[in-house]
């Protein structure tokens, strides 16, 4: 994505400046996520990581994700649960406050908020339409 850019690294990344180039939201969220896994941090917080993403660049990043697990720790807060399937830990949070944690396996069980929404998104794959 970078060499496509008009001057490559040192496209000016922001309208305002004179040859200026602005980046869709995939490409920033792209470009965001690289720059964290550059930086190999410790801790790793993403908000909505993958909202803008197709759905080839969503795999990859969450398998750049998965690949951090027993080395570092990666907070993900998300919407989209089938993304947190693999997490060492869940917690649903309703209005600002905690009312489920668990594994994936166990929100389930619970069949709670956490399965009520899991199921929920889960129907758009599971049913064809004519």
């Amino acid at each position: 994505m970078i060499s496509e850019l008009p001057y490559g690294y040192d496209t000016l990344l922001d309208r305002s400046f004179k040859d200026g180039h602005d980046l869709s939201g995939g490409q920033w969220q792209r470009l965001t996520a690289a720059r964290a896994f550059f930086r190999d941090a410790p801790i790793l917080i993403c908000d909505e990581p993958s909202a803008a993403l197709d759905a080839r660049a969503e795999h990859t990043l969450f398998e750049h994700l998965r690949a951090r697990a027993g080395k570092a720790t990666t907070i993900l807060i998300t919407h989209r649960l089938a993304n947190v399937h693999h997490a060492d830990a869940i917690y649903v949070l309703d209005r600002g406050r905690l009312i489920e944690n668990g594994t994936h396996h166990q929100l389930m069980a619970q069949d709670g908020r956490y399965a009520e929404l899991f199921n929920l998104q889960a129907l758009g794959y599971l049913h064809e339409r004519p």
